[in-house]
């Protein structure tokens, strides 16, 4: 039987999931009578461990005889939590699921039945390798891990404890990655990493995240479109806004880990940029690239948060032009110092994320309507649907066009939820 991985969170965890497929099968995990099912999970939110959870308790009832695994970065911060679940049969940490032995680790390769957890310390982790992946399963565009890890201790983030200290993929793994996806068609690729902006010091000859863009973009001419996951503005690189500037293949879509547009919030957050760096960088960005879109992460109702803070987030919205909105309502993650903080009523944290998801759906609107009459590029995903150079939904009124194919339509319009796409000479 097959092995089946159920995949949480970023693109990262997309990515890593496709080499655990591999590695799970080269274990011999498919030969196993009753099948497996591998759960990498994400632990940014409470939420999105309980969902894990929840899905873990499902597969269970509708597999009763398959063997569950459970990785990934809420498995590594909360094993023992995992591994007091009935349905779990094996709990490996976020280095150990990149591994094949690791998958052995079962009663059914004469494994001791009862050593449940194979999750090290994370922290010792020093360096990053490249994996190499053929395609990204269901996917248009295909992710390159390029970092992992963390060196930042944000109060609201666990993260860290997941996934390390930060360290970097070498650049030369990263090129031949690419070559490869593109050589088995992919039109577009995504850089991702879990604090993508810190990628190089670790390596030799003092690398930053734009001169991998650079060298990308040099050695893979065939490559159409380069991507960037989510970013921290401060700390771009002059490399990388000039690659923003002069790259026309590098994507005009940029996500930002804002998480709140208040001063004071930032502080208490140990964020490392103040409202008026990230207004800036926008403006800066779009003298360079004036078709610059931009997204970010805020979160609502961090601990100590007043109204009048909180409207400083609503108001950076339209500072930064701010058109793709990822909104998480706090919630305290435990052993974060946000966590010890004063924190704020439960129906309040809902209200204000959502008031800040209505002031995130004007602005999505408005970068719709204003897309109307232009000629978009678009890379067909599915069912129809596409993303512009912008990554903005279209609909493209066809089921003739082959996924990971890139078109060129008119913007007729839009539906409110995504643009609606035409043939040119219509």
């Amino acid at each position: 039987m097959a092995v089946e991985v159920v995949t949480f969170g970023c693109r990262l965890n997309t990515y890593e999931s496709e080499v655990m497929k591999r590695e799970a099968d080269e274990a011999g995990l498919g030969t196993l009578e009753n099948g497996a099912i591998i759960f990498n999970t994400c632990a940014v939110t409470a939420e999105a461990v309980r969902q894990a959870r929840q899905a873990i308790r499902k597969a269970r009832r509708d597999n009763p005889e398959a063997r569950i695994i459970v990785t990934g970065c809420a498995a590594q911060t909360g094993a023992d939590d995992f591994a007091a679940m009935d349905e779990v049969d094996l709990v490996l940490g976020n280095e150990e699921k990149l591994k094949s032995n690791s998958y052995r680790m079962l009663p059914d390769f004469g494994v001791n039945q009862f050593e449940k957890v194979r999750v090290n310390d994370i922290m010792e982790v020093r360096e990053t390798a490249s994996h190499m992946v053929d395609a990204i399963e269901g996917r248009a565009r295909a992710f390159v891990q390029v970092q992992n890890g963390c060196d930042h201790r944000c109060t609201f983030c666990i993260i860290p404890y997941g996934r390390g200290n930060s360290r970097s993929v070498p650049m030369g793994g990263v090129v031949e990655q690419v070559k490869r996806l593109v050589g088995n068609g992919y039109a577009e690729v995504v850089l991702t990493g879990v604090d993508m902006t810190s990628y190089g010091p670790d390596l030799p000859g003092n690398l930053r995240l734009g001169k991998l863009v650079k060298t990308v973009l040099s050695q893979v001419p065939d490559l159409q479109r380069l991507r960037l996951s989510s970013i921290d503005s401060i700390e771009a690189d002059e490399d990388l806004m000039e690659a923003l500037a002069n790259e026309k293949r590098l994507m005009p879509h940029l996500h930002l880990s804002l998480q709140s547009g208040d001063n004071m919030i930032l502080k208490r957050m140990k964020r490392r940029h103040l409202r008026d760096d990230s207004i800036r960088f926008c403006e800066d960005v779009r003298k360079l690239r004036p078709d610059a879109v931009f997204g970010a992460d805020i979160i609502a109702g961090f601990p100590t948060e007043t109204e009048e803070m909180f409207q400083n987030s609503i108001r950076i919205v339209e500072e930064c032009g701010l058109s793709h909105l990822h909104v998480f309502p706090y919630s305290p993650r435990e052993g974060t110092p946000a966590a010890r903080m004063p924190q704020l009523r439960r129906e309040v944290i809902k209200e204000r994320a959502a008031r800040l998801r209505v002031a995130g759906d004007a602005a999505y609107r408005l970068h719709l309507e204003n897309l109307k009459g232009t000629v978009q590029n678009i890379l067909v995903e599915r069912d129809g649907l596409g993303r512009t150079e912008g990554f903005t939904l279209t609909g493209l009124n066809t089921d003739d066009l082959s996924a990971g194919q890139i078109v060129s339509r008119m913007i007729s319009g839009h539906d409110g939820d995504k643009l609606l796409a035409v043939p040119q000479n219509i």
